[in-house]
Order: structure tokens, then C-alpha cells, then sequence
């Protein structure tokens, strides 16, 4: 039987830093409100840069680091809720700027919780034998959806991107078990880019500029993620009979430090063991995870053998949890 492993890691992050301090300049808020609700204390948000710019950059990186010629990938699979275009998807214009031609392109949304998911479905194309390796990338661009007076929501996000290379093994390593989940009807809780019906043929209003906003009730998501991020991480660690103490890092998504705290303190947890950057980059939705384990691999806090749990939860409402051994 296959498995699937990952073999590379890449990330890309806009220029522009911005400090909470700078964020005092242009809303009500302040880099102590900020820092004691958040842990966020500076976000990359993009200038001239799409999402596709920096899903680029990630994917450049991750060939660089595999040693793979762009003609070797036999698919991309991305990861957004923010993508440049409704159509065509982000996955086939990474495609054409690293020439990757031989690849197959598919866009996933699933919000902050899409890495996972993405990695999911990676994983069963390299089990069922279809591909040998898959490029999978997540890249938000959240900025465009932030109300810059709602000081509530515009200090959470940041921009940027991040992904992994998945190839074929015959090793008993790589993505060992995992859990994916949704609750639909939770879906008014946290959402983005609304895009109501306005055609000849109805009375709808037009698109304003509010129905593109981020909308969130942060105490429903704040209960969610707190209560389904400890169920999902002891779901498939006790299915896959892999205990706590085994695991060398939690890497989470990185939506606020709180809520990693009080999930860390549920599982009994030592919260050293959850790898953060919230601190710099801010809640970069499904593009957290990645960043984050590229940024650990290039810290060396990544070996082969270690094994990680990854857990994104967001929008619709959606979770998922991945045991990976590197």
C-alpha cells in the first residue's frame, strides 16, 4: 500500500509589515487591546501582490527545496476562500507561472480548516495510485475582505501563502490518520464575499461594499474552535493509538492565541508543545499551517521521524486533523 510523505516546504508573505501600532493610525483600537485579545502584534498584508503572486512564491520554493524539475509535479492542489478570480482557479495560474505543465489543477475551499482538507485529498490520489507526488498550497488574501473601521475584525488578519510537496512512499510514514468534519449549521457564524443573485430577471439589490466584508460572531467561533479543536486532536490520536507524549509539535491554525491556550490546557497539553507565529503574521486563514511548518523546518524543529498534528478549523463551520509523521 501507499503513503504519502512530505519531501519539500516553501512559503511566501507580502513586503508590507504591518504593527498594531500602525493599525492605531486609521481605527479605534490599540496595540495593548490588541496584543491581550489576540497574541497578534504584526500582520504581512499584501500591496501589489494577488494571491496568486504569493502561492507562486511558495510553489518556487518547494521545487527548489524537492529538487524537482516544475514538468515532475503531477498535480496542484490549493487551498483558498479569498481567491483572485471566481474562475479560473489560482491552482492552474500557479501552474502556468512555474511551468508545471504536466499538472493537474484544482482549487479547495474550506476556509481556515482548507490545508487539511487539501492534504486530504492529496493524500487519496497518492494512496489510490493515481499520482506519485501532488504540490499542495494554501494562499489567502483576507485583506480584501477586511472592514478597515470594524477595529473587531481588521486587526485578526494577514495575507500570504504556504504549501508542501506530497510523494509517494512505500514506508509506513507520512499522513498516518486523520479526521475532517463539518457543521453547516453554523454556517452564519464566520463567512466572507457575499455574492447575492442580481440579475434582468429579479429585483435584487446590487453588490455593495458590505456584502464583501468578513462577518464574525467571535464568542460562537471561540466556543467552536475550542471545544472541536480538543475532540478532533484526541479523535485521531486515540485512533491511531499514538499518545500525547509522542507527538513532537501541535502545529494548530493560528486564528488567536486564547483560543490555543485553552485548548492546550483541555488536553493537558504543555503549550511549548503548539507551535505559534500568530505574533507576526496574524490569522492568515488555511495559509497558517503551512507558514508555519515551513518556518519550522527552516528553524530545524522539524526531523524525520517526528510526528505532528495539524488542526485547522473555520468557516462553514469546518475542522480538520491530520497525524503526520516527517
Amino acid at each position: 500500500m501507499y503513503n504519502a510523505k512530505i519531501t519539500a516546504f516553501g512559503a511566501c508573505v507580502p513586503k508590507l509589515e504591518v504593527t498594531n501600532f500602525d493599525l492605531e493610525k486609521i481605527v479605534d483600537t490599540s496595540d495593548e487591546w490588541i496584543s491581550q485579545r489576540t497574541g497578534i502584534k504584526a500582520r504581512r498584508i499584501v500591496t501589489d501582490e494577488t494571491g496568486t503572486d504569493l502561492a507562486t512564491g511558495a510553489a518556487k520554493q518547494i521545487l527548489e527545496m524537492s529538487g524537482k524539475a516544475p514538468e515532475d509535479i503531477e498535480m496542484i492542489l490549493l487551498s483558498t476562500c479569498s481567491p483572485d478570480y471566481l474562475t479560473p482557479n489560482i491552482a492552474c495560474m500557479v501552474q502556468n507561472n512555474i511551468g508545471a505543465v504536466n499538472a493537474a489543477c484544482l482549487d479547495v475551499s474550506a476556509a481556515c480548516a482548507g490545508f487539511v482538507f487539501a492534504m486530504s485529498v492529496a493524500e487519496k490520489f497518492i494512496k489510490a495510485g493515481t499520482y506519485k507526488n501532488v504540490m499542495v498550497l494554501a494562499t489567502e488574501v483576507i485583506s480584501k475582505f477586511a472592514n478597515w473601521e470594524d477595529r473587531s475584525t481588521c486587526v485578526l488578519f494577514g495575507d500570504g501563502a504556504g504549501g508542501v510537496l506530497l510523494e509517494r512512499t512505500e514506508e509506513n510514514t507520512g499522513v498516518l490518520c486523520e479526521e475532517l468534519g463539518a457543521k453547516g449549521s453554523g454556517w452564519e457564524v464566520l463567512g466572507n464575499g457575499h455574492m447575492p443573485i442580481n440579475n434582468a430577471f429579479n429585483n435584487a439589490k446590487p453588490l455593495t461594499e458590505a456584502d464583501t466584508y468578513v462577518f464574525m460572531d467571535g464568542r460562537e467561533v471561540f466556543k467552536f474552535a475550542t471545544s472541536k479543536l480538543k475532540e478532533s486532536i484526541n479523535n485521531v490520536l486515540e485512533k491511531a493509538n499514538v499518545s500525547k507524549d509522542e507527538i513532537k509539535y501541535f502545529v494548530p491554525h493560528q486564528a488567536n492565541t486564547r483560543i490555543i491556550e485553552v485548548v492546550a490546557k483541555k488536553l493537558k497539553v504543555d503549550l511549548d508543545k503548539f507551535y505559534l507565529n500568530i505574533d507576526r503574521y496574524g490569522n492568515t486563514s488555511s495559509a497558517s499551517i503551512p507558514i508555519a511548518l515551513e518556518e519550522m523546518k527552516s528553524k530545524g524543529l522539524l526531523e524525520k521521524g517526528d510526528k505532528i498534528v495539524i488542526s485547522g478549523f473555520g468557516g462553514g463551520l469546518a475542522w480538520g486533523t491530520m497525524l503526520i509523521e516527517i
